[in-house]
């Protein structure tokens, strides 16, 4: 198994449009759009058998377009096995634009993200702040997932929202549901996780859990899932864990994909909206609430919070060890030119999951 990661890590490296390591300040923020900002949505949806409710994301021109503050990084206090007092978070990114989003590990240490603004995939070096350009034209790409068998996958956000596998060949993996475009959904494509049968959970925010077969046939999952955000599975891939608002759920997954037992695993403390999950070697469960990383043992038992920067929207594990929490942090006025994002990182006795980059 590790050589097929390893093969489809290089075949995707050799096929990406690669650029030099840069600083943030080298690369365009971008301006692409997501399709609920998109002018052509309307036209779109006017063809949907039913047509979805609108949705949005903050938005409109902000008063005073200055850089604002950045959010203070607090101090953690211990959680016995996951974090020792004192810890802080440290910036290792920072720049313009809406998203830096769906961050996984990545090869020697360094960690891949979504530039969501950019319509790119970077690769940083937490260790030097660098990055490069590794896949381009994502069509406002968000969430990243690279599953046990090395397939790297990208929610497209864009106007004909898809999943896009980018490796270890390009191609669009889905880009339709029931006979009509993803758009009918409505919502926003927000998170994803590759399962190593060859299929994509998805969870669309203001849209429901859905799940693509290898074959990228979907269907829909779960009562009351609009709020659908963070999700990931376990290292077995026996259960998928989903944020739906204050809210964790757990499903058990079936042989063939589909989920059942629908349930609360465990509500949140230190925030009120999950988002961007990550499990530890542990089965230990990790998730974003806006301000921390909330922690919960496999049986769903609350552990603690992590305190993290305000607008903190999403955590995953990375490093060369797989000891460092990063996280993702959104701050200023959404979809203005004061929106800033940083990745952060704080160190962890807890050592992520490591036969999967998430």
């Amino acid at each position: 198994m590790k050589s097929k990661i390893v093969l489809a890590m290089l075949v995707g490296s050799a096929a990406a449009t690669a650029s030099a390591q840069s600083p943030s300040s080298a690369f365009d923020r971008g301006n692409s759009k997501q399709a609920w900002q998109a002018p052509g949505l309307a036209a779109v949806l006017s063809n949907c058998q039913n047509p979805p409710q609108p949705f949005s994301i903050g938005g409109g021109q902000a008063a005073n377009a200055a850089p604002p503050p950045a959010p203070s990084l607090p101090v953690a206090t211990e959680i016995p096995g996951v974090i020792a007092a004192g810890q802080t978070w440290k910036v290792v990114w920072s720049w313009e634009g809406n998203n830096a989003d769906g961050p996984i590990a990545g090869e020697a240490g360094t960690v891949l993200f979504a530039n969501n603004d950019a319509s790119n995939v970077m690769q940083l070096d937490p260790a030097t702040g660098l990055a490069s350009i590794i896949h381009s034209d994502t069509n406002t790409g968000g969430a990243l997932s690279r599953s046990k068998n090395g397939a790297l996958f990208v929610a497209a956000r864009g106007l004909n929202s898809a999943i896009l596998q980018l490796e270890p060949e390009r191609k669009v993996f889905v880009s339709s549901f029931r006979g009509e475009p993803l758009d009918c959904i409505g919502g926003v494509l927000n998170d994803l996780t590759a399962d190593s049968r060859g299929g994509v959970y998805l969870a669309i925010s203001g849209g429901g859990l859905f799940y693509a077969n290898p074959q990228g046939v979907m269907a829909e999952y779960g009562e009351a899932m609009l709020g659908a955000n963070g999700i990931v599975l376990s290292a077995d891939e026996r259960t998928l864990y989903v944020t739906n608002g204050p809210v964790v759920m757990a499903f058990d997954v079936q042989p063939d994909g589909s989920l059942q037992n629908q349930r609360e695993f465990g509500r949140l403390q230190g925030g009120q909206g999950g988002d961007g999950s990550a499990i530890d070697a542990q089965g230990r469960l990790y998730v974003a609430t806006g301000s921390s990383a909330d922690v919960f043992a496999p049986n769903g038992e609350f552990l603690g919070s992590i305190p993290g920067p305000q607008g903190m929207h999403g955590v995953a594990f990375g490093g060369r060890d797989k000891r460092t929490l990063f996280g993702i942090v959104f701050y200023g006025a959404w979809g203005t030119s004061s929106a800033r994002n940083q990745i952060v990182a704080i160190p962890l006795l807890a050592q992520g999951y490591t036969g999967r980059s998430k």
